[in-house]
């Protein structure tokens, strides 16, 4: 049983998609794992499913739920953004992160970089607090996470089926490094997101790599890095191929 920590962690990825079902397809392409289904948050609009990446992380598949009603406020993670939906229906996108702390109140006391509104949400069984930006975009491009406080005593990870997949790397980019590093080191998470500067007319955004448990030399990108040179792999049954195209 995966128990929630005290210290603040990385506690999921957010890839969202034009419509679930491509997004799950898309998935399921680079990790070779059929993301499970999630459920449905009656106030943003919005439908998942899920790939477990560790005890107490997951990745999750997000999309606007074309039988919600419009919700009362702007979508999180972006949903409602054009320029985000321009985006989406190009390819899913790394959107954002959310880190797990123990006490949300206070995180947001002393982060000194505005995260949102806190709003408490339930689904099943499931109970938490989490901040959402009032005009629903990640704050700093993505690179500041949405804060997540869990109202139970196990991670919901716990409960999902192990997908042999494991991340293996975070980085965002930005064109004030220094001021992301600030604000994530504040609340405990400087180690979580490896921070590089970029140009100023560069939008700001993230990069992650996770990797299939039964072969480490495979490598799967989920959004690819920036930097040129770099050679990402991932499997494809028991052999090692490039990528056929850039993610």
């Amino acid at each position: 049983m995966a128990k929630l920590g005290q210290a603040a962690a990385i506690d999921h990825l957010v890839i969202a998609a034009a419509d679930l079902e491509s997004g799950a397809s898309w998935l399921e392409e680079r990790t070779g794992v059929a993301p499970v289904a999630g459920g449905k948050h009656a106030a943003m609009g919005t439908h998942n499913r899920l790939l477990k990446l560790g005890p107490s992380l997951y990745l999750e598949l997000i999309a606007i739920d074309p039988a919600a009603p419009t919700p009362k406020r702007p979508r999180w993670f972006g949903l409602d953004d054009a320029a985000t939906r321009a985006r989406l229906a190009e390819r899913p996108r790394l959107l954002h992160w959310v880190a797990r702390v123990p006490d949300l109140d206070a995180a947001l006391a002393a982060c000194p970089e505005a995260l949102g509104d806190i709003l408490e949400l339930s689904r099943d069984h499931l109970r938490w607090r989490i901040t959402v930006p009032a005009d629903g975009l990640p704050p700093l491009g993505g690179l500041l996470p949405a804060l997540i406080e869990w109202k139970m005593d196990e991670h919901p990870a716990a409960n999902l089926p192990d997908a042999c997949c494991d991340l293996m790397k975070l980085e965002g980019f930005h064109s004030d490094a220094e001021r992301a590093r600030r604000a994530l080191a504040v609340l405990g998470l400087e180690h979580a997101l490896a921070v590089f500067p970029c140009e100023r007319d560069e939008a700001p955004g993230l990069a992650a790599q996770d990797a299939r448990r039964i072969d480490r030399a495979g490598l799967i990108t989920l959004e690819a890095a920036r930097q040129p040179g770099v050679d990402l792999w991932r499997p494809v049954g028991c052999r090692e191929v490039r990528p056929e195209r850039a993610l």
